[in-house]
């Protein structure tokens, strides 16, 4: 999602709350605002499969390679 995207959602945001949306711009809201939700759960999802953990025994264990990397 880039920076342009984010300041449309913004953009609609202000404006349905200063004088209310068309139904096309309420569908590109609600189309943008998937958009960016998604953009989110992939980016967290990626940070989360990077993790890696040290056992008491000295092992280090891959968190995403040890319950998959979903969604990549």
């Amino acid at each position: 999602m880039n920076e342009a995207k984010i300041a449309r959602i913004n953009e609609l945001y202000h404006k349905s709350k200063a004088e209310g949306l068309t139904e096309a711009e309420k569908q590109e809201q609600a189309d943008l605002r998937r958009e960016y939700i998604e953009s989110v759960k992939m980016n967290l999802r990626g940070q989360l499969n990077n993790i890696s953990i040290q056992n008491p025994d000295g092992t280090i264990t891959n968190l995403g390679e040890k319950y998959g990397k979903k969604g990549n």
